[in-house]
């Protein structure tokens, strides 16, 4: 696979590098933060070396009685504000310049939201979608094991990622918990309410989408209420977005699913649309609707457009036929390089990935405070809490764009606000030697 740097470089230094090692991407925004910065770079050469990358090997028997080896990662990329926190992944592309990639980019979206957390990620080479839920629960266990001494909640807390889910994770706490002999539910976060779950985390990423997207639309001057808004990607994050932006006022014009796209000029009535959807499957055919394709559906005039699908659906070849006044990224890299500096040159701001869907680890942080202290609050309390999070952390993003003289490319500003504070933070504990 071609990994874009998906970042731009400050107005007049050189476009960005096509790379097959998405870490080299990091080491990429990493030297552009410091040009921003006006740091040497030799000051921020610690980021560029994960703390810790391990690769294990897990045998598993499985269904048919053959013993299978399947090869696991953890990667601890920075502790400087607390300890790592990153998802577990089980996909067939699962590498470990994935993995360490990953990592790094979970450093920058804990500092930017300014939780006490740095970036860890991990995951196993497989394809889940061709597993029983036996080997699946076998390979969880299996991996736990072989990565016990290096989670913990106070070392590193797993979390879902790319093909787990609350399951995945009720088997990694299960695990670890036998293992030390008494129940430690703060070992991993994203876990089903009876097992030490947070209220609000499983629309967490989608309501931050909605705070984001109301506060930078009065940035710019702008209301939520009867927004035109255009959803790409109607799982989880998107869905829950849509939902919410419409309970807010918003106007959810158009959205789209792995089998199409639906768009209906006075609105979409999305509480029907969700159920209309459970029944079938897809939101393609919803009644008093009008199909439409992918690239008709990103290329729509809007208010905003919201990708919450798949990386690089907004690219060279359509971002100069973008009509959104605002982008606000759901999904992880929906944006490729060449794409954010037609965006960038076009006027049009783009609410970057680290910062628009950190509702997720915002609300998982809040489950491992929750969990060490052994008392839960009411979902109100955890809205609360998630709202006055992501209106900070979007605050300094875009005080962190006027002051380094970034005019609206908050992605620059967000990895330059995120890295300035891990610095920070290492000058004041200094190098343990």
């Amino acid at each position: 696979m071609i990994y874009q740097l998906a970042r731009r470089g400050p107005a007049g230094r050189p476009g960005p590098e096509r790379h097959e090692n998405p870490f080299d991407d990091v080491v990429e925004q990493i030297d552009q933060a410091a040009r921003v910065l006006g740091l040497d770079p030799r000051e921020v050469e610690v980021l560029k070396h994960p703390r810790r990358q391990v690769i294990v090997s897990i045998p598993i028997v499985m269904d048919d009685g053959q013993t299978r080896i399947f090869t696991g990662y953890r990667v601890l990329h920075d502790t400087t504000r607390g300890p790592g926190k990153g998802g577990i992944r089980y996909h067939p592309g699962v590498n470990l310049d994935e993995v360490k990639a990953l990592a790094a980019w979970m450093s920058w979206k804990c500092a930017l939201v300014d939780v006490a957390f740095g970036g860890a990620k991990g995951g196993v080479t497989c394809d889940p979608g061709t597993m029983s839920e036996g080997e699946l629960e076998r390979l969880t266990r299996r991996y736990v094991a072989e990565i016990f001494d290096l989670i913990g909640p106070t070392l590193d807390i797993p979390a879902p990622d790319v093909g787990t889910d609350a399951r995945v994770m009720a088997w990694v706490m299960d695990t670890y918990s036998m293992k030390k002999g008494y129940v430690e539910p703060g070992v991993v976060t994203g876990k089903p309410l009876l097992l030490g779950g947070s209220r609000g985390r499983e629309a967490a990423t989608g309501r931050g989408l909605l705070i984001v997207t109301r506060e930078a639309l009065r940035h710019l001057g702008r209301s939520l209420n009867g927004a035109r808004v255009v959803v790409q990607g109607f799982g989880n994050v998107g869905s829950n977005a849509a939902r919410l932006l419409a309970a807010a006022g918003a106007q959810v014009v158009a959205v789209s699913d792995v089998r199409g796209g639906i768009s209906c000029p006075d609105g979409v009535d999305v509480a029907r649309l969700l159920r209309f959807r459970q029944e079938t499957g897809s939101v393609v055919g919803f009644p008093r609707t009008e199909p439409l394709t992918n690239d008709e559906l990103l290329t729509m005039p809007c208010d905003v457009l919201l990708p919450a699908a798949l990386e690089g659906q907004i690219n060279e070849g359509n971002a100069d036929r973008i009509r959104a006044g605002l982008i606000v990224e759901g999904a992880n890299g929906p944006t490729t390089s060449e794409a954010d500096e037609i965006l960038v040159r076009r006027g049009i701001p783009v609410v970057p990935d680290i910062m628009a869907n950190a509702g997720g680890v915002v609300v998982s942080y809040f489950e491992w405070v929750q969990d060490r202290y052994g008392y839960f609050w009411p979902e109100d309390e955890v809205n609360a809490r998630l709202e006055e999070k992501m209106v900070g952390a979007y605050d300094a993003l875009r005080v962190g764009a006027e002051r380094f003289n970034l005019g609206n490319d908050f992605r620059t500003a967000a990895y330059a606000v995120a890295m300035e504070r891990i610095l920070e933070a290492r000058r004041l504990r200094g190098l343990y030697a």
